[in-house]
């Protein structure tokens, strides 16, 4: 079983270091992404929405917006940033030239995946709070959920990753696992709306539903708890 030793450690700050030096590029998505979702879909077309389960549709879809980040962020960067780092940069050859191993360089991999996802969810926190779709301080625990479920995709993209033969394959991947996720994983309506054949698959093979599920209880837990005395 691999460790998480200091050589894991020291690849994973090799890419925060990269990340760090092009951080206006990589810290004013996560601002304006939400704001476009929220402004198009929750204020835009929630209007014509009443309400879901009678949560108002802007707070329905807040917990999925940072889902579907964490998702991006995370697979994306472990895949096509993995895949240039280890066959355009040649930068895992010149690592595994060290005493760090293809193993620990992976897990670094994976590592700095699952923390991209948890610092584009942080970074999304401020702007839901603004618009008063999400509530403190259950939602402060979006933040490290956020890293497990990075961790969760991170893990997956490596795979596809591993035995792409070229760079544009990872369109495959891309388009017919992320691309269903995002849109059959319970993100903009519930999923008991889909047909019942959906539903099933949506549960058994897209993880991007139980992510949403469980940021959604997350956020809407003082929601439910005032229903529940309600009723």
């Amino acid at each position: 079983m691999l460790d998480i030793s200091g050589r894991v450690w020291s690849v994973w700050r090799r890419n925060w270091d990269a990340f760090l030096r092009t951080y206006r590029v990589n810290f004013i998505p996560p601002f304006v992404e939400p704001v476009l979702y929220l402004l198009a879909l929750g204020f835009g077309l929630g209007t014509y929405i009443e309400a879901v389960d009678g949560i108002p549709y802007p707070v329905f879809i807040a917990p999925a917006l940072v889902s579907i980040s964490v998702m991006y962020s995370a697979f994306f960067e472990c895949t096509y940033s993995s895949f240039v780092r280890m066959y355009y940069q040649k930068t895992f050859d010149a690592i595994i030239a060290t005493p760090v191993s293809i193993d620990e360089v992976i897990a670094g991999e994976m590592l700095w995946g699952a923390t991209r996802g948890m610092i584009y969810a942080t970074l999304m926190l401020p702007v839901l709070l603004l618009f008063n779709v999400v509530t403190m301080p259950s939602s402060l625990l979006l933040i490290p959920f956020a890293f497990l479920a990075g961790l969760l995709f991170a893990s997956i993209a490596m795979c596809f990753t591993a035995i792409t033969p070229s760079i544009n394959a990872l369109n495959y991947p891309s388009f017919l696992f992320i691309t269903p996720m995002f849109l059959f994983s319970g993100t903009f309506f519930p999923l008991d709306l889909l047909p019942q054949p959906i539903q099933y698959f949506a549960l058994a093979a897209l993880p991007l539903t139980h992510v949403v599920s469980i940021n959604r209880a997350i956020t809407l837990s003082r929601t439910i708890r005032a229903r529940a005395k309600k009723g």
